[in-house]
């Protein structure tokens, strides 16, 4: 059965009250019931043991007491439910019976010797009958048998089923459309979130979800949506970032290449200056795999926002093993390392993270010092955090343009110094390495005096 989810739910619902009110109704059916027949067999009874006592036993023949007068008061009295009563000895045959039962008898049921109820007809008339031993010294010496019309009953037991019939069917068909119309105004956030979620596009994923007043089931749902969303549009920022970078980066070097090559065939040259535009090339080239290199690592970080088992290290240690890999660099500029660690216990961070954080502030410190100067490195503790503090005695940095170091290929007055190489990535991966650990990196710098990079972990 193909049903809308609005349908679905009024359905549901809808089966659902129906058992509960078939139960109900039943119940109150057979309550009712119950009720009718106690009164109807309260009534026999009394009836029945009053009139033991209004009759007379000779030997083994029972026999009615001032039958005249009963014969009198019926004349007399009208009767709304009048009480049959019929006298029988021990084994079941007639004796006597009370005048409104003329010439009619009441059937004998061999199975309610003892005060049982039950059902039976009289003249095809639906009555309920009670029999009760009559005894004298211990010994059973005959019945009696009192009966009243059930019909009365019978028709109020029949109205209130019909009546709880009819009502049953017209309240099912009133509660399907009112919960029809209550599933529908239910899933009106549903609609509107399906609304909404159809009008979004790559060309407009900022667009959001209305959250629902009240933080329920849909709310959650329209919440999780908006994050799916948020995750959908920072990934095709970062495809569109790195898109934009590559183009902007690597264009200048392959055009680069392209002329040197072009000029290079145009005209038969010397070996000497085959081998120049042939090492230039590889320069180029060699610049060309760095800064991929430096975009693709931008690119895996943005996607790896949160470290996963990230491993730890001893944070004097990484800092060896990076002064020992820039060994080389150090030793051309006769720079000189002053690496002081304050903190007596070892100090563990995030082995891929750090690393990345202090190889590309290292390597700028050592980059963009002045030759024979000092690099000072520092590690000390405060408040339980590790804060390392990288100093160079380099360019400096303009304070308006402080703001500005962490963004993608922002290099301050790169004109005044284009013999240091670099596109400016290098504290781009630095400030993302350190927001996957939660890490904090801040710069300060004068001109002519040098830059100083904390980053505290």
């Amino acid at each position: 059965m193909n049903l809308s989810f609005r349908n679905r739910i009024a359905l549901h619902y809808m089966i659902a009250t129906a058992i509960i009110m078939a139960v109900a109704f039943t119940v109150v059916y057979f309550v009712v019931q119950g009720s009718v027949y106690q009164n109807l067999d309260n009534d026999l009874s009394f009836e029945a043991e009053k009139h033991t006592e209004e009759i007379n036993i000779v030997g083994d023949s029972i026999r009615i007491i001032n039958k005249e007068e009963w014969e009198e008061r019926e004349h007399r009295e009208v009767q709304v439910n009048p009480v049959f009563l019929q006298i029988l000895d021990k084994d079941g045959k007639f004796m006597d019976k009370s005048p409104n039962l003329k010439n009619d008898v009441l059937a004998f049921n061999p199975e309610q010797n003892y005060g049982g109820h039950f059902n039976e007809t009289l003249n095809e008339r639906t009555i309920r009958q009670v029999q009760i031993p009559i005894e004298q010294n211990g010994k059973i010496k005959g019945f009696i048998l009192a009966a009243m019309s059930l019909e009365s009953s019978t028709m109020v037991l029949v109205n209130l089923r019909n009546v709880l019939f009819f009502s049953y069917l017209v309240l099912l068909a009133g509660l399907y459309f009112v919960s029809r119309y209550l599933a529908g105004r239910s899933i009106i956030p549903v609609s509107v979130i399906t609304e909404t979620t159809n009008r979004i596009t790559k060309n407009n994923l900022n667009e959001r979800v209305i959250l629902p007043q009240n933080k329920d089931e849909l709310y959650d749902l329209s919440s999780g949506i908006n994050q799916l969303l948020q995750r959908i549009e920072n990934a095709i920022e970062r495809e569109r970032q790195f898109t934009s970078d590559a183009s902007h980066e690597l264009r200048t070097p392959l055009s680069t290449l392209r002329g040197t090559l072009e000029v290079l065939i145009r005209k038969p040259r010397e070996q000497k200056e085959y081998e120049d535009k042939i090492k230039f090339s590889l320069t180029e080239i060699d610049r060309l795999t760095a800064t991929l290199e430096q975009l693709l690592q931008l690119a895996r970080l943005d996607a790896n926002s949160k470290p996963l088992n990230e491993s730890v290290a001893s944070l004097p240690a990484l800092i060896d093993d990076i002064l020992s890999r820039q060994k080389k660099s150090i030793c051309e500029k006769g720079l000189s390392v002053d690496f002081d660690n304050e903190v007596s216990l070892e100090t563990t961070v995030p082995k891929y993270y750090s690393n990345l954080i202090l190889e590309n502030i290292i390597g700028n410190a050592i980059k963009y010092a002045k030759e024979k100067s000092t690099l000072q490195i520092t590690i000390t503790e405060s408040d339980s955090k590790i804060t390392c503090k990288v100093k160079d005695e380099g360019l400096g940095i303009k304070k308006e343009d402080l703001d500005n170091v962490f963004n993608h290929f922002f290099r301050s007055d790169a004109l005044n110094h284009k013999n240091i190489p670099g596109n400016g990535l290098g504290l781009s991966i630095a400030k993302k390495a350190s927001d996957a650990i939660n890490a904090k990196i801040s710069a300060s710098s004068e001109i002519d005096l040098g830059t100083t990079l904390t980053i505290e972990f």
